[in-house]
């Protein structure tokens, strides 16, 4: 079914973990890479048994960004529109796909993240990073822009002083100062870096799934909505989760004083 991608089910399946497995190349990103990602995201948001998504790498990186020769195999960059094409077709439906995605969508960050790599991780609900991680905004060093999200995320998570600054220089940011600047969720000690991110993960997989996905819809809707606008946008998503079964099912444990059994139903 995948041929770059290595799957791992956990949890009586739900949660499932994608591991991008060409360690000779430091994870780097391809065409077929790409599309297996955006597969792995659409059939796991549609899977009504999977509750959680995760993505790291195998080896000692996470992802060193798009692999220049699999690019450059396209044609010349310069007649054929080359870079344009495999951003166009590979990776906007790749931060589509995790943008929507109904599933949380989680990054375990176990090495160097660079260029489209870090922007894999950053594009994620939630990046968790191991400390001897780093991630660099490498697209100045070959003379291009952030893509991947790149230019609609950093500002929004950075402000625009330090999107800048990372973008116009390409600096490399460890975990622990990925985290100070908000751009990552949290940072673990590596010998205990799985270990740690396993329980973050089975603690969503088993909370509230149809919860999570309306506040990842709602939370997307306020980048380009009103005060006003988003305020019905809230009204109207609440609806949705107090009709559903892990409502319900939260309400009665409450009442009956013990711990809710969520079915993300």
């Amino acid at each position: 079914m995948y041929t770059q991608l290595e799957i791992e089910s956990h949890l009586d399946g739900k949660l499932q973990i994608a591991y991008l497995n060409d360690e000779k190349t430091f994870n780097s990103l391809n065409k077929t890479l790409l599309s297996e990602l955006r597969k792995f995201v659409y059939d796991g948001s549609r899977n009504e048994n999977i509750r959680c998504l995760a993505i790291s790498g195998r080896g000692k990186a996470f992802c060193s960004g798009q692999n220049l020769k699999d690019a450059l195999s396209f044609g010349d960059p310069s007649e054929d529109k080359v870079i344009q094409r495999i951003v166009i077709d590979y990776y906007n439906p790749l931060v589509t796909e995790i943008a929507h995605a109904k599933k949380p969508v989680i990054s375990l960050v176990n090495g160097a993240a660079v260029g489209a790599g870090a922007m894999l991780a950053l594009i994620c609900d939630i990046s968790l990073a191991a400390k001897s991680s780093y991630f660099s905004q490498a697209f100045v060093n070959i003379g291009l822009i952030p893509d991947t999200g790149g230019t609609y995320w950093l500002p929004k998570l950075l402000g625009r002083q330090q999107a800048n600054y990372l973008a116009f220089t390409g600096k490399k940011l460890s975990a622990s100062e990925a985290k100070d600047l908000g751009l990552i969720a949290d940072v673990f000690e590596d010998e205990n870096f799985m270990d740690s991110a396993m329980e973050v993960l089975s603690t969503i997989s088993n909370l509230p799934t149809k919860a999570i996905a309306l506040t990842k819809k709602a939370f997307n809707k306020s980048y380009e909505n009103s005060l006003s606008e988003q305020l019905d946008i809230e009204g109207i998503l609440q609806q949705e989760a107090a009709e559903t079964e892990d409502f319900r099912e939260g309400v009665t444990a409450f009442l009956e004083k013990r711990k809710p059994n969520y079915k993300g139903k």
